[in-house]
């Protein structure tokens, strides 16, 4: 990921609020508002909300397209919380729920799912549909985001 830019700017977890950090210090940077860790190691909760301060950070971001009632997706589910570990602090990852939020989930066209789609900057791209094993997630990741 040496194209990013430094420092860059990233969305907090907790609170949205935008950071600038340092890339050499991501890894244990603190939101300058709630002091919340910068990254969990696990997904962010997208909602309307916040989806656009994520998806418009300089970090890719990492979306899980689901829905409860998804077999496929609740398979998913643990490989991709998985992935926030092994991705972190390179990508932020997140799972939006495309039932409470069918708007953003039709402004991307997620037709099938689970759908992830990798955004940087605000702009898709890359994609990919159906569940994985957690090696050719990371793999496709981090292939796919450059």
């Amino acid at each position: 990921m040496s194209d990013l830019p430094d420092p860059l700017t990233l969305a907090c977890p907790v609170c949205a609020t935008r950071n600038r950090v340092e890339r050499a210090r991501m890894a244990e940077g603190r939101c300058g508002k709630c002091r919340s860790a910068l990254f969990e190691g696990r997904p962010v909760v997208l909602t309307a909300e916040n989806f656009g301060k994520h998806a418009g950070s300089d970090l890719p971001l990492l979306v899980d397209f689901w829905a409860e009632w998804c077999g496929p997706c609740r398979q998913m589910a643990p490989v991709f919380e998985a992935a926030a570990g092994a991705l972190e602090p390179d990508f932020r990852l997140g799972k939006l729920d495309t039932e409470a939020e069918a708007a953003i989930a039709a402004r991307y066209a997620v037709q099938a799912i689970p759908t992830m789609i990798l955004f940087r900057n605000g702009r898709e791209i890359a994609r990919t549909m159906g569940a994985m094993p957690l090696q050719a997630l990371v793999s496709w990741a981090r292939q796919a985001g450059g």
